[in-house]
């Protein structure tokens, strides 16, 4: 059905069309082109790191990073069960082993204090996935990761120009990925980067973006042919999508801003009534900086929860829940996942439901949403037409 508030609605921000025909018009299409540059440049200046790498996706970003470590059959890397499933799958793909930790109950973050109980002598990686934006204890995982001679790898797709301690999330661990998928804060349809904050990887991370040769070290004339010389695949961003990404960059101050106005809009009008009707809303400690951008609620039951998003498609609305866990689906089992594993995912998972978001959502779209919910909780379900 079309919803009159639908959960998701990209937008443009600024110069996404004149910089998609620059880039029509320098006759480069392909990866690697002047606006992938600009792009990768802009994001190692903002955040401080040796290297970013475009990619097609966030989950391309991640098969590079178990590329890169050189992820073998045998290997585990502990990942939280409440992700998405690309998380795993990058490793898996390289025959690694999923090792589920549960997530604290108020960020929905990795638990960093079972970690220490997960570690084994194959532990290779521990993969943190910042949830909406909230950085995880990455303190205490990089003293665990350092304790082990361990990698860290962050899943900062949510995350981009968010903080924990003053440090921003993405340059913790040796490797980083960052999505630009179009639920994202900063979009260009289907995207990603890879993140290096280790010089010594820079090197063979281009050669794996490039189908495993030294194709970038030829077009910048360090060589004068190349060839295959590492396993790689085609992880290039067309120029097309970064010229889009570029103008969303340039963008980015007016986007957090429009972001935090409707994460703050959520926040006061709901904040001082729901927690009587057993609702919780998003935790955010006070060293995290976060980058809005999604907003959630935590229902009562799944019962509450499954009543809620039908009251709320009556009213024209789309909400959505989010992850369910990893631990206790097809492939989650093959791995040795079973119930009562990660007790707080499972809990957490039934009860999730997240609001409709996106930059150019109205304070008359905002306050339908908040209406209905109140309508919900105070028991005067009208239902209002689409």
């Amino acid at each position: 059905m079309t919803f009159q508030i639908p959960f998701n609605r990209p937008a443009m921000a600024g110069r996404e069309l004149s910089c998609v025909e620059e880039a029509l018009r320098s006759g480069h299409l392909a990866g690697d082109g002047p606006f992938t540059f600009r792009c990768a440049g802009l994001l190692e200046k903002l955040l401080g790191v040796p290297r970013v790498l475009l990619t097609t996706s966030c989950t391309h970003a991640l098969e590079m990073s178990a590329l890169l470590l050189d992820i073998r059959p045998g290997d585990e890397v502990i990942v939280p069960s409440f992700t998405f499933v690309s998380t795993l799958n990058a490793f898996v793909l390289r025959g690694g082993c999923p090792v589920f930790a549960d997530i604290h109950e108020s960020t929905l973050n990795m638990d960093e204090n079972l970690l220490e109980g997960l570690v084994t002598p194959r532990t290779r990686a521990i993969v943190p996935v910042h949830y909406a934006g909230v950085g995880c204890e990455m303190d205490v995982i990089m003293t665990i990761a350092r304790r082990h001679g361990l990698a860290v790898v962050e899943d900062n797709a949510h995350g981009l120009f968010a903080w924990y301690r003053q440090k921003a999330l993405g340059t913790f661990g040796v490797l980083a990925t960052q999505s630009f998928h179009e639920t994202k804060n900063i979009v260009c349809g289907e995207g990603g980067a890879l993140v290096l904050n280790e010089e010594r990887l820079i090197e063979r991370a281009e050669i794996i973006r490039e189908k495993g040769t030294n194709r970038s070290r030829f077009f910048r004339g360090q060589v004068d042919k190349y060839t295959w010389v590492d396993t790689g695949s085609s992880y290039l961003l067309s120029d097309l999508l970064a010229a889009f990404l570029y103008a969303q960059l340039e963008e980015r101050d007016a986007i957090q801003r429009k972001r935090r106005r409707v994460w703050e809009y959520y926040q006061e009008r709901l904040a001082p009534w729901i927690a009587e009707h057993g609702v919780r809303l998003p935790v955010i400690p006070e060293y995290c900086i976060h980058p809005y951008h999604l907003y959630y609620m935590l229902l009562p039951s799944l019962e509450r929860r499954q009543a809620l998003i039908a009251h709320l498609k009556a009213n024209g609305i789309q909400a959505v829940f989010h992850y369910l866990p990893l631990h206790l689906s097809d492939m989650g089992r093959k791995f040795g996942g079973h119930e009562r594993q990660c007790p707080v995912t499972e809990d957490v998972s039934d009860r999730l439901l997240r609001l409709p978001f996106f930059n150019d959502i109205t304070e008359g779209e905002q306050d339908h949403v908040v209406s209905a919910l109140k309508e919900f909780f105070e028991g005067k379900q009208r239902t209002h037409p689409a």
